[in-house]
């Protein structure tokens, strides 16, 4: 189907430009090259009259987007159907997309320069069957009414009794969704020898089938040609020709069947108009992509161990399953004997984190001596109990997450494997079924400031609102059909190896909720492609990680936190505006209340639900080096070496503390710690104590951390490991403020700070920064300067700065004013002095840029205010700067404070 006629992209939809006499003949020419020619030799086509609807149910941004091929992309068959010849096998599908809708041939018009015809399924059904009896081919019709269908029979018994009908099908809506009845009737229609088949399912459903199961049924041409089976029987009567020649005649059928059609004409389609005039194009190329191929297994297929037993660590495997436990005793064997059954058929290794369960699942666990245990001694949350079981996954396919209150139905994981070979994809996710069967409304879309307003508005009310209206998928046909979705929940998802390795470590800052869908939007962001495969079930407990007042606050603040991560400061603020909406308007409801108080007072965000520390695994732990440099620390240094002396004591990582000028028992308490080395010079100099310790560390990658900053052991992890990496240069551990205690300017002042693009992209203000050898080598001592992160920070561009999701380390602030305005000075007299030496540039005016950029309402206007006059304060001050720049400690002692 790549012949010289023209071609447009119409929202996507690639549509062939063709007379009516051309299409008819293209359509009859296919249908008698097919039957001349030996079984398979040539692929079946399928032909679709796109009209407004269909570019809003699979063009850009639509529910079915790129689930049907074109003229340029031929298609695999969607499903991945047992009992019928592997996909990659099957004879692919070939498109013959036609233009049809008053407001296409416009657009089509501007594009071309000419006026082409709609071709609209009711207009061409005469011609090709007149064509069709003429040459003898077999004209089967899918789709209507039993009684309809009759009526048909006799009108077209007596209108063309030459015509060889092959038969009549009409399926219910089950039928065509279930896999199993499917090919029952793709049996009979084979069974009838069709040459050309109607298809009057309606859309969406006529066009997913025949993208699953058309190239089964023997048919060499399917017609998707929707109410065309009413119309041919006088059932529905078609508009007047001046109603269809000035567009109209969607006008005319809603007044015929209002119910059925106002959803879509007057709520679902008008936004179609906005993308069809935004996003058409010409085609001038007549190339089409290859069609896909069948991948190649990263390892030779393996036999299964047998008896259900699970692969050792160091093996390869088709996929490794990782589950997070939390006091799941109730429900981890009914997992691990699902996974045993998948087992049979399949290598997989078990990898279970358990987040400091109280109960007896770590002891049923160890029953268990083929599955991989990791204790993590704490409650690390969802994301930090993955990236505590990431390091075992070894060699394998796939990673599949899931919830350790699920049961996978037989052949589920191979499902899964199935539809990421067969659409290429990078993540796919099965469908959730309740404990009494029915499906889990679990797909979801990314959330918006209009989404979460609707859901706010709405709830579970009005599920038939647009898409745009709502984030979660309540269409229950999205749930009997394979196809691309933005992001589910993180209950159960297959990922491709290759992209869980690209991606790295989930987002520790959501201690739970919202970690699966930064998850899906950073796979996205990398180009990868997310399904859907309904045939791949598996029924949730739900509610396994609880349900509180605490619980639902923890799920609307991280709302609220993905979307400062990663929308526009204003977007932020009005989706803010939205989730508290959302509780104003439950408030009502007794366990609501205390929800309501809690999002909307900021502040109260710090007692949340948050990783612990603890004693947690150390295998394979990436040897580096922590350097931090101490003066007069003692009332902080010993929260700062607990989590590290663990991994110390083992040789597992190198702690250098750096005393320098002490007139305290820093250095005292620090030896105590065992593996910690300490070092002692006279000199109270931050540089000098940097500089001291590396002349003893023995290797990279090298962290350095202020005394005052705890950092737990998955985060130094994370930061070591990705420092690791070739080519990595720089990175630090994500952070937050803690304001506790400050006073209200302090306050006003670091929540400004906060929405600054360049505060949450910089190495400096963290406490904490990483570097690698190529990126320590990017200079030779520490300078005697006063900024020594701002220097770190200067050395690196943008790309090569890396703000790693770890669980984030506490900065606290100071908790006077005039604490802070001698921090102010400090850092002020620090850019400055980079400044003189040419070691840095001026970020005076991106800061008000961004700055500016960041108020969205009267708060955020008196953040930015009082930010503008604390700095003002302090750049103009007059008090002398120390003298030898650097070389004497100046910090803020309000903020020395053991947790």
């Amino acid at each position: 189907m790549t012949a010289t006629n023209q071609r447009v992209d119409l929202a996507g939809i690639v549509v062939d430009l063709l007379t009516q006499t051309d299409a008819v003949a293209k359509i009859i020419g296919h249908a008698r090259q097919a039957k001349h020619l030996p079984d398979a030799e040539l692929s079946p086509l399928s032909v679709v009259s796109a009209n407004l609807d269909h570019l809003v149910q699979f063009g850009h941004g639509s529910r079915w987007q790129g689930v049907l091929g074109d003229s340029l992309h031929p298609s695999r068959p969607l499903r991945y159907v047992p009992e019928a010849p592997s996909p990659f096998d099957a004879p692919p599908m070939l498109w013959l997309n036609l233009i049809d809708g008053a407001p296409l041939v416009m657009r089509t018009k501007q594009l071309t320069g000419k006026l082409w015809p709609r071709l609209a399924g009711s207009d061409l059904i005469g011609p090709i069957l007149d064509d069709a009896e003429v040459h003898g081919l077999r004209v089967g019709f899918l789709g209507g009414q039993p009684k309809i269908q009759a009526q048909l029979a006799a009108q077209l018994a007596e209108q063309r009794p030459n015509l060889h009908v092959s038969g009549f099908w009409a399926p219910e809506r089950n039928e065509i969704e279930n896999e199993s009845l499917s090919m029952q009737l793709v049996a009979a229609i084979r069974e009838s020898n069709t040459d050309i088949l109607v298809v009057g399912l309606g859309k969406p459903r006529q066009e997913l089938w025949m993208a699953s199961y058309g190239s089964l049924t023997g048919a060499s041409v399917l017609l998707a040609f929707g109410a065309v089976v009413d119309f041919l029987a006088g059932t529905v009567q078609r508009a007047p020709q001046w109603l269809a020649t000035s567009g109209l005649e969607w006008a005319w059928r809603l007044s015929l069947e209002p119910r059925r059609l106002a959803q879509r004409y007057l709520v679902d389609d008008p936004p179609g108009l906005l993308t069809l005039q935004r996003q058409s194009k010409l085609i001038s190329s007549t190339q089409g992509s290859p069609l896909r191929q069948k991948p190649a297994r990263r390892f030779p297929r393996l036999q299964p161990p047998g008896e259900g037993k699970f692969v050792a660590v160091k093996a390869p495997v088709d996929v490794s399953v990782i589950a997070v436990t939390y006091n799941n005793a109730d429900s981890v064997e009914q997992l691990i004997s699902s996974l045993r059954v998948e087992a049979s058929g399949l290598r997989l290794r078990i990898v279970i984190a358990d987040n400091g369960s109280v109960d007896s699942t770590v002891k049923q666990l160890e029953k268990h001596d083929d599955v991989i245990v990791i204790p993590t001694g704490s409650n690390l949350g969802y994301a930090g109990g993955i990236n505590a079981a990431r390091p075992y996954t070894g060699d394998c396919e796939a990673v599949l997450i899931l919830n350790p209150d699920l049961y996978v139905s037989p052949g589920s994981i191979q499902r899964l494997l199935n539809r990421m070979w067969l659409s290429q994809a990078g993540i796919v996710v099965p469908r959730l079924l309740e404990e009494d069967g029915t499906t889990y409304t679990s797909l979801r879309r990314e959330p918006t400031v209009l989404r979460a307003t609707g859901d706010a508005l709405f709830g579970e009310r009005v599920s038939r609102r647009p898409g745009w209206g709502s984030e979660i998928e309540y269409n229950l046909e999205s749930y009997a059909h394979p196809h691309q979705i933005d992001w589910a929940t993180g209950a159960a998802l297959l990922i491709d190896s290759t992209l869980a390795k690209e991606l790295g470590p989930w987002d520790e800052q959501f201690f739970l909720y919202s970690e699966e869908t930064d998850y899906f939007k950073r796979a996205r962001q990398a180009g990868a492609r997310i399904w859907y495969e309904p045939e791949s079930s598996m029924t949730h407990q739900m509610g396994g990680s609880g349900a509180s007042v605490q619980l639902e606050t923890l799920m609307a603040v991280n709302r609220i936190r993905y979307a400062r991560k990663q929308q526009p400061v204003r977007t932020a603020t009005m989706f803010q505006g939205a989730v508290i909406g959302h509780e104003i308007l439950r408030s009502w409801k007794p366990q609501r209340g205390g929800v309501l108080r809690a999002v909307a007072a900021e502040r109260s965000w710090s007692s949340l639900l948050t990783a612990t520390g603890g004693t947690q695994p150390h295998d394979g732990f990436p040897f580096g080096t922590v350097i931090i440099p101490a003066h007069n620390e003692a009332a902080v240094i010993t929260q700062t070496l607990e989590p590290l002396q663990p991994l110390a004591e083992r040789g597992l990582i190198q702690v250098i503390v750096s005393c320098n000028g002490c007139t305290d028992d820093t250095a005292q308490i620090a030896r105590r710690f065992s593996g910690v080395q300490v070092i002692e010079i006279s000199t109270p100099s931050k540089v000098a104590a940097l500089n001291a310790a590396e002349d003893i560390a023995k290797g990279y990658p090298r962290l350095y951390l202020d005394a005052d900053i705890i950092i737990t052991a998955s985060a130094l992890r994370m930061v070591f490991e990705h420092l690791s990496e070739p080519e990595v240069l720089s990175a630090r551990p994500a952070f937050t403020y803690d304001t506790a205690g400050a006073s209200g300017i302090v306050r006003a002042f670091y929540r400004a700070r906060r929405r600054l693009p360049g505060t949450n992209d910089a190495l400096w203000g963290a406490g904490a920064y990483g570097l690698s050898r190529i990126g320590r080598a990017r200079f030779n001592q520490f300078p005697s300067v006063v900024a020594d992160d701002l220097f770190i920070d200067q050395q690196f561009t943008a790309q090569e700065k890396t703000v790693l999701p770890t669980i984030p380390v506490q900065v606290k602030t100071p908790r006077t004013i005039g604490s802070l305005l001698a921090i102010l000075r400090r850092n002020y007299r620090g850019q400055q002095e980079l400044l003189r030496q040419e070691q840095a540039a001026s970020t005076t005016r991106s800061t008000l840029g961004q700055l500016a950029r960041s108020i969205s309402g009267p708060v955020s206007a008196w953040d930015a205010l009082v930010y503008v006059g604390m700095v003002a304060v302090a750049r103009g001050s007059k008090k002398p700067a120390a003298t030898g720049a650097g070389a004497v400690w100046e910090r803020d002692d309000s903020s020395r404070q053991a947790a």
